[in-house]
């Protein structure tokens, strides 16, 4: 299953394997649609993730601590959905969407607006790759 993305000339395309530890990343993070609906359009502070500001919003079903979101997003730039935005003065503690990012989530927005759960199998392949690295 190769996604590309049909607006744009120069559509970027992701070997399975990549497409598949993305989708299964995000199916296994904390967060839910409404954040990376956000993501697509603007960056998204740390402060509104974290909280019960991420709850109120519908980023999250249950409040995360500031050090429990940044693992989670450090996990999802690592698997190539997610960066951290820069400014004229370096990193901030804002998150977008990448390409690969974009193209799951328009995908699965089509299919009906929600994040698809995550199996035992997604869970547990998950945090083993988390774990040790692997890709």
């Amino acid at each position: 299953m190769t996604l590309t993305k049909p607006q744009d000339a120069k559509s970027l395309t992701y070997p399975k394997k990549t497409i598949e530890r993305a989708t299964r990343a995000l199916r296994c993070s904390p967060f839910q649609m409404p954040l990376f609906a956000t993501m697509r359009q603007q960056s998204v502070n740390m402060g509104t993730i974290s909280s019960t500001t991420g709850v109120n919003l519908q980023y999250t079903r249950r409040p995360l601590s500031e050090l429990a979101a940044e693992n989670a997003l450090t996990w999802l730039i690592s698997v190539g959905v997610l960066r951290r935005e820069v400014d004229g003065q370096g990193l901030t503690d804002s998150f977008r969407l990448t390409p690969l990012g974009h193209q799951i989530i328009e995908q699965w927005q089509a299919q009906g607006q929600v994040v698809p759960p995550p199996t035992w199998r997604d869970r547990i392949y998950n945090a083993l790759s988390r774990w040790l690295r692997i890709f």
